[in-house]
């Protein structure tokens, strides 16, 4: 073999290293393209009018994708929600509803994130704004400091999983596959961490009750009237929401795209039904919403100049050949796969990892065979939830737990790095065992879309 057939795993190498440089991913992802576009083109293996067709497939699968305009209006909702009082709202009333349960406010930090995971799916803004919320709250009431913390992370991070997540809308456009068909998929996966979540809790504070001390009696309504019009004012909106958002995609009302607007919309509403829909709120909003855009959609440019000079130079290729060459079998495979991205996710954020990995492991996804194993819709669909549900470790996981550093530059002061990396570690054991059981039993993300288009 000549120099130039390893130029795919240089290239690769070189967006590892780089990575680690501080510098914009976009901008990395982009240079790294040109760089190996000009060395293919200095040994004769990439022409120079090949620059040409990036322009095409920015404009064709970017510009063009219906899919990918979800994206903005998903993260309209989740910025408008988090500024109009909803989440303080709804932690108050969960708050109120499990006093009497085993390590109740840990439990309704758990509830409220599945439910804020529904209806925002960005994930620095649900961490941030539950560790404002809850975190202070949790330390009044003599909770311990490492169970706090992976309480508020773990369930701060499921709106990477749970639908509408951005991830998944990336993740459809790169497979070419129904957004909609992904969102179903990503449900029952979702709620069984959240279950697993709410599990260890109580276990947890059934064996030592000193780590989540109850709530006060005197806190709260004092009638059932109060608590009524407490349940209806705080946590039937975001309820509202949700069925709005995903009611609308599953009984095919709508599309994904669609049930943005409503979703947005809805955030719309419920912002001016609490009186917080002012110029500055909306202005703040658009801003931080413009950003986040612009920052998303960078990458996605660049990201589609590197898979296409990847794919130029012979990426596909080397990477089916180096598969294929290992003998593993499609199990050997998936594990491989699966080990690769959790260590990946020690040291990179799930765009990154989604971006770069997915167009280059996507030739191999269709090569798996496990028979009666998974059937059906295809396999693609179920890997692309184990994915979701390893990516969704990214975020906990030091040193780069992207989630982490968002706490910790909101938390209390007592709060150290230390109790935080502490508190993780068994929520990221959960998370193993949550890939594990969708591993073993694929009915858990495939049962709702096989049955719906039944």
């Amino acid at each position: 073999m000549y120099i130039e057939d390893y130029l795919p795993i240089f290239m690769f190498a070189t967006l590892a290293i780089l990575l680690f440089s501080g510098f914009p991913v976009a901008f990395v992802l982009g240079g790294v393209a040109l760089l190996f576009s000009v060395i293919g083109m200095a040994f004769d293996v990439f022409e120079p009018i090949m620059l040409f067709n990036i322009v095409s497939r920015i404009w064709g699968g970017i510009a063009e994708s219906l899919i990918l305009t979800a994206i903005p209006m998903f993260i309209f909702m989740g910025t408008m929600l988090e500024r109009s009082g909803v989440a303080t709202d709804l932690l108050h009333c969960l708050q109120v509803l499990m006093r009497r349960v085993p390590g109740g406010l840990a439990l309704s930090v758990i509830i409220m994130g599945t439910i804020m995971a529904a209806t925002t799916g960005i994930i620095g803004a649900s961490v941030v704004m539950m560790t404002l919320l809850a975190l202070p709250v949790m330390i009044n009431q003599r909770y311990n400091h490492e169970l706090a913390t992976g309480a508020i992370a773990a369930s701060g991070t499921l709106g990477i999983l749970i639908p509408p997540s951005i991830m998944l809308v990336i993740m459809a456009d790169l497979l070419a596959r129904s957004v909609g068909n992904l969102f179903l998929a990503a449900l029952f996966p979702g709620l069984l961490l959240a279950g697993l979540y709410m599990v260890y809790i109580v276990v947890l504070c059934l064996i030592k009750p000193e780590l989540a001390p109850p709530l006060p009696e005197d806190e709260g309504p004092d009638t059932k009237g109060e608590l009524v019009a407490l349940v209806i004012k705080s946590f039937i909106p975001p309820v509202i929401l949700i069925l709005l958002v995903l009611g609308s995609i599953a009984a095919g009302w709508a599309t994904p795209t669609e049930a943005s607007g409503v979703g947005a919309a809805g955030a719309t509403v419920l912002a001016l039904i609490n009186r917080k829909l002012g110029f500055s709120v909306l202005k703040e909003v658009l801003e931080r919403s413009a950003l986040t855009n612009g920052m998303l959609f960078m990458i996605f440019l660049c990201a589609t100049a590197f898979s296409f000079v990847f794919r130029a130079l012979g990426g596909d290729d080397v990477v089916v050949g180096i598969v294929e060459g290992a003998d593993l079998g499609s199990w050997g495979i998936l594990f491989a796969l699966m080990a690769l991205v959790f260590l990946l996710g020690f040291f990179f954020d799930w765009i990154e990892i989604t971006l770069i990995v997915l167009p280059v492991f996507a030739p191999i996804i269709n090569l798996l065979d496990f028979g009666d194993h998974i059937d059906h819709l295809d396999t693609v669909y179920w890997f692309a939830i184990l994915l979701a549900v390893n990516l969704q470790t990214s975020f906990l996981t030091p040193p780069f737990g992207f989630a982490l550093f968002y706490m910790k530059g909101v938390a209390p002061p007592g709060v150290t790095m230390g109790q935080i990396y502490r508190g993780i570690i068994p929520f990221v054991v959960l998370q193993l065992i949550g890939l594990g059981l969708v591993m073993s039993f694929p009915e858990i993300a495939m049962w709702l879309p096989n049955k719906l288009l039944d």
